[in-house]
């Protein structure tokens, strides 16, 4: 498959992206690394962005993240491997990446059940963190940005 733009030779994405980076690196460090590489995979693999899947299974890995687990992002409700923060984080991931799929958006519950486990400052940040993968998994998406050539660390 061939992309349909080369966004690095598109000079308003490339300078778009330095901010939408800028704001990933801002969010990420409100908790785990683990817990940002699940929430991005998680939405990536809903998105059907094969970029973003490869991009966060690699960064994952490099961050010392099991590739047993991430096998299992995709089926974490029945998967015992993860964290009840975890598995909060990527309910929220989920309904936050299918707010099409439910008239209410995310549920008042899952808002309950991540606030258990994450302050307002985390959740802010959480809620921050899907956005940002939400958006670059459309930008992907859209212009059909070949998968599997990405190299941890490759964009900051």
């Amino acid at each position: 498959m061939d992309a349909r733009l080369n966004l690095i030779e598109i000079d308003a994405v490339m300078k778009a992206s330095k901010h939408i980076v800028s704001a990933d690196h801002a969010v990420s460090d409100a908790f785990p690394a683990a817990t940002a590489e699940l929430v991005k995979l998680r939405a990536s693999q809903i998105n059907g962005c094969g970029y973003c899947t490869d991009m966060h299974i690699k960064d994952a890995i490099h961050a010392g993240e099991s590739q047993h687990r991430l096998n299992l992002v995709a089926t974490w409700r029945e998967a015992p491997v993860f964290t009840d923060a975890e598995r909060a984080a990527l309910e929220l991931a989920e309904q936050g990446t299918r707010i099409a799929d439910a008239a209410g958006g995310v549920t008042d519950e899952a808002w309950a059940n991540a606030a258990q486990h994450y302050d307002e400052q985390q959740l802010g940040a959480l809620v921050m963190l899907i956005s940002i993968i939400n958006t670059y998994n459309r930008l992907n998406v859209i212009t059909r940005q070949p998968a599997g050539d990405y190299q941890p660390g490759q964009w900051g």
